[in-house]
């Protein structure tokens, strides 16, 4: 938004801003925050930061917590979700003492740097990437864990179960599974998605359209244009910012868990994904489907180390449980054209040589979008400077349904993990890619592991299911 400090000054006085906000990444992919006084602005903020403690933010441990983060001004915007005036602005995270400056484990940085390496060598100028973000609209959640009580409440005014609700109700509820671009007056959320759309708009996010999904219990989607990965990145975080204060703003919860509701259809993020050199689409080709020999190479990449790739694009313990056989979240890794059952899926639709692209199918929006979005591209990378060839790799194309296929042709296919342990084992052993020119480095992938495993992976472990109790109680 602004490109130097005057021109910060001279909006804040015109706006009348009151309060200037700060917005900082948790690693996880959280947006963290702190907030001053206008009368605190001053140019040397922009060099020297505000202090904070990392270790609260998953960075390092407490005996070395000590950061700063210094705002990136070209991401003010004005904050529609607070009362007294707000300017708020995306901030980087720098280490400080010894070794001060911009700090490796930044998700923001790791993103700029995975640009960096790209155009470093010498293989393309953008990475540019489009998420479809998928989520549910909810009237009511509620839960709670305890030892002797665990549940989960949820309640959707336009779903199925509610057709014999006593009170307020005209009749009109989404068939099960039925939602696919469902109408009014079913569709009930249509207003407020197109509040977000505006929203999003005016904050300069160019969204290509929004919709009903197919689950019937109030899932959405809204799908933004193509841009570069670190602007897409900064992006999603306000995407789902919005998303979620906007919901909350006209009564209702939103939420991105990939599988909140048992049964219901999953949300996913697919990401499009293409290249470009000189201004040129070098993905668009020749060879298969319209692609080039460096967007195979591309997509050989990804596949190839697709397993370790989840432990960033699905690292929730809920992410595994949209990732089932059998249903349109994809398991199976393979390459296909305008095939949903793929890893990678060349949209038949797209015929425009500066859009030919494809997507990645199975990622999710629990994912820290630098984090996710920069593992794609080194993955990419690593695919082109060793000529990982799909095809030669057996990946495919499978221009078919897989879960048609005979066993045993199904059974050539391997298939993604089936858990986020998996595929935390998964990153422990195929992490090389990540690292080349610096971009990820092995200390921040360690923490990563680490905290994945402590944070979360062992606080569900021990909590028992209540299908356990259907399963197992009278054995």
């Amino acid at each position: 938004m602004f490109t130097n400090y005057n021109e910060l000054k001279s909006f804040v006085e015109k706006e009348n801003i009151k309060i200037i906000d700060f917005k900082v990444i948790t690693l996880p992919g959280r947006w963290n925050h702190l907030a001053i006084p206008v009368e605190r602005l001053n140019e040397k903020l922009f060099s020297d930061g505000i202090g904070f403690d990392g270790s609260s933010y998953g960075y390092s441990t407490i005996e070395d917590s000590d950061m700063c983060f210094i705002p990136d001004m070209r991401t003010a915007f004005i904050d529609p979700y607070c009362k007294v005036p707000t300017l708020s602005m995306i901030a980087n995270i720098y280490t400080i003492g010894n070794n001060e400056g911009r700090f490796n484990g930044d998700p923001r940085y790791i993103a700029e740097k995975a640009e960096v390496c790209l155009r470093d060598l010498g293989i393309a100028d953008e990475f540019v990437i489009g998420p479809e973000f998928e989520f549910y609209i909810f009237d009511h959640i509620s839960f709670e864990t305890k030892a002797q009580h665990q549940e989960v409440s949820i309640d959707s005014q336009q779903a199925p179960w509610n057709s014999n609700t006593k009170e307020n109700n005209f009749g009109y509820k989404v068939p099960f599974q039925k939602g696919y671009h469902m109408g009014l007056p079913y569709d009930i959320n249509n207003d407020l998605r197109s509040e977000m759309v505006l929203k999003l708009q005016e904050m300069g996010i160019a969204v290509k359209y929004h919709h009903h999904e197919v689950g019937a219990a109030g899932q959405l989607e809204i799908e933004v244009e193509l841009g570069e990965m670190t602007k897409m990145a900064d992006a999603t975080m306000m995407a789902k910012y919005v998303i979620k204060n906007e919901a909350v703003a006209h009564g209702k919860t939103a939420t991105f868990m990939p599988k909140p509701l048992y049964g219901e259809a999953g949300s996913g993020m697919h990401v499009h994904m293409l290249l470009r050199k000189n201004g040129d689409n070098i993905f668009y080709g020749d060879k298969y489907s319209k692609l080039s020999q460096e967007a195979l190479y591309f997509i050989g990449g990804i596949l190839k180390h697709s397993k370790a790739l989840l432990a960033f694009t699905n690292p929730s313990t809920n992410s595994y449980k949209r990732l089932v056989p059998g249903f349109e979240a994809p398991v199976s890794i393979c390459f296909a054209t305008g095939n949903r059952s793929s890893v990678i899926r060349i949209p038949g639709y797209v015929k425009e040589a500066s859009k030919r692209r494809f997507e990645f199918r199975p990622s999710d929006a629990t994912a820290n979008p630098y984090l996710a979005y920069s593992a794609l591209l080194m993955a990419g990378i690593d695919g082109i400077m060793n000529k990982i060839d799909p095809t030669e790799e057996g990946y495919g194309p499978y221009d078919v349904n897989v879960f048609d296929l005979p066993e045993e042709e199904r059974n050539k296919i391997e298939a993604l993990p089936k858990s986020l342990d998996e595929a935390l084992e998964e990153l422990k052993n195929d992490y090389k890619f990540l690292t080349r020119n610096g971009v990820f480095d092995e200390h921040f992938i360690n923490n990563w592991i680490k905290y994945k495993f402590d944070k979360e992976l062992m606080k569900l472990i021990p909590v028992p299911n209540p299908k356990e109790f259907e399963l197992y109680y009278d054995l």
